[in-house]
């Protein structure tokens, strides 16, 4: 998926509003976005939420931190309403999407596929290794930098031009290797400044050439940007293509010769990732 686009649980207006966004998946939050007296009330809007009918649209919920003594009431109330999946905040290894399984299966329910967000705390960054091995219940790794920066008590985590600073970029970093490493989705991270959609754009294409192949949105605005940048463009999607078919002309072989350049094992993987991806969003 390319676009996950956060709203508060304890807000239904704003929930009607980011499902006709046009996201990929819908993250209805129980967590940072809702005040710690209002968490019943938005377990029952986001039950509720679950209930309506769901018109193509992915609806995950971020439940509270593990750590929390609130994850066990958020699963309790919106398992029954069946989420596409669950969003893992403040992750700290794979044991933790272990535990979130637990809790589910807990109330008698299967857990669905989770995203876990495992680089909000310096300890998480030492578990980024160990997601591998946990089958279809892992279905991405996200990384986030507000939570790392309280932890750390940095400043702010991106210089005067508006790059990530040396911690945010490691965390981000590891976080891609550890995602690919467990063979599971890389996510980006928000971008804060939703009137900055030039950035955003900027951000999007650089998280796309180094490997990540979806980003988080907080606003409906975002989701067009994100869409656009991580959908495979035509040009990317044609010399797919030629790559593919010159090795589906060449069996057996590990290199081919393409326009004067040669052309080996890897260029065909890449190149058949992003035919599957072309395909997943209709383009091409």
């Amino acid at each position: 998926m390319r676009s996950w686009l956060f709203v508060p649980a304890d807000r239904p207006s704003m929930i009607a509003k980011a499902r006709r966004a046009g996201a990929d998946a819908v993250i209805i939050d129980l967590e940072d976005s809702v005040a710690p007296e209002a968490k019943p009330v938005a377990r029952d809007a986001c039950r509720a939420a679950l209930d309506m009918e769901r018109d193509g649209v992915q609806l995950w919920v971020r439940i509270n931190a593990l750590a929390s003594g609130l994850a066990e009431a958020d699963i309790a109330a919106v398992m029954a309403g069946r989420p596409d999946g669950l969003v893992l905040p403040k992750a700290l290894g794979g044991a933790c999407v272990q535990q979130l399984a637990t809790l589910t299966d807990a109330v008698g329910a299967a857990c669905p596929p989770v995203l876990a967000i495992a680089t909000e705390t310096a300890s998480a960054l030492f578990g980024l290794g160990s997601y591998g091995g946990l089958g279809n219940t892992l279905a991405g790794l996200a990384w986030g930098a507000e939570d790392l920066s309280a932890d750390l008590g940095s400043a702010t985590s991106r210089d005067g031009d508006g790059r990530l600073t040396g911690p945010y970029a490691l965390a981000r970093n590891l976080m891609l290797a550890g995602a690919v490493a467990a063979g599971v989705q890389p996510v980006d991270t928000v971008w804060t400044d939703i009137r900055d959609l030039a950035g955003l754009e900027a951000e999007c294409l650089a998280a796309q050439r180094d490997g990540f192949t979806g980003k988080m949105a907080i606003h409906p605005a975002q989701v067009p940007v994100i869409n656009r940048c991580f959908t495979p463009s035509a040009e990317d999607i044609a010399m797919a293509r030629r790559i593919v078919d010159a090795f589906r002309n060449a069996p057996g072989s590990g290199v081919v010769a393409l326009d004067g350049r040669m052309v080996d094992v890897p260029h065909l993987k890449r190149s058949e990732r992003i035919l599957a991806r072309a395909a997943a969003f209709g383009a091409g």
